[in-house]
């Protein structure tokens, strides 16, 4: 018999349109909106001035936009390992909306499940999902929605060949 390979991560065929999911919670502090700043140059006081903020509508800082939706990537993906092993690329975003803003403080979950699952046409091997998406606070209040697409492998992407996994 040939070696066992360790699975982690759903397959393709794992999946089903509806099946829906929870990421683990991440907490918004002034260190992300500080180094996010910096990594961007989005230095907008809204999110980086105490005095300005409370000024303003949402009457004290905000996280950015993009903040929220980059962890909401990471919150999905390499925390909960759910893809591990199939993943092969983020091919884009639908629909995505700003609904609330993402206070610091807060802490984000995301809350996601299939929405529409096909073959890829060009590759037999590789099929296209796509997933509803909310970024969702402790409170259950719904800060962005939209839709992302994966662009995932139908056989692990594990380093074995098919015919290494078969080889008795």
């Amino acid at each position: 018999m040939g070696k066992e390979i360790p699975r982690q991560g759903l397959l393709y065929e794992d999946l089903s349109v509806g099946l829906s999911f929870r990421s683990p919670g991440r907490t918004i502090t002034d260190a992300d909106v500080i180094g996010f700043a910096g990594l961007t140059g989005d230095y907008s006081e809204v999110h980086t001035s105490d005095v300005y903020a409370r000024a303003s509508q949402f009457g004290r800082r905000i996280a950015h936009g993009m903040l929220g939706l980059a962890y909401a990537h990471g919150l999905m993906w390499p925390r909960t390992e759910l893809l591990r092993g199939t993943a092969i690329a983020f091919l884009g975003i639908k629909d995505w909306r700003f609904v609330a803003p993402i206070f610091l403080g807060d802490t984000i979950f995301v809350n996601y499940s299939v929405a529409d699952m096909r073959d890829s046409k060009s590759k037999p091997d590789q099929a296209i999902v796509t997933f509803d998406v909310e970024v969702v606070d402790q409170d259950g209040r719904v800060c962005q929605r939209g839709q992302k697409v994966e662009l995932l492998s139908k056989v692990p992407l594990d380093g074995v060949t098919a015919s290494e996994r078969t080889a008795g």
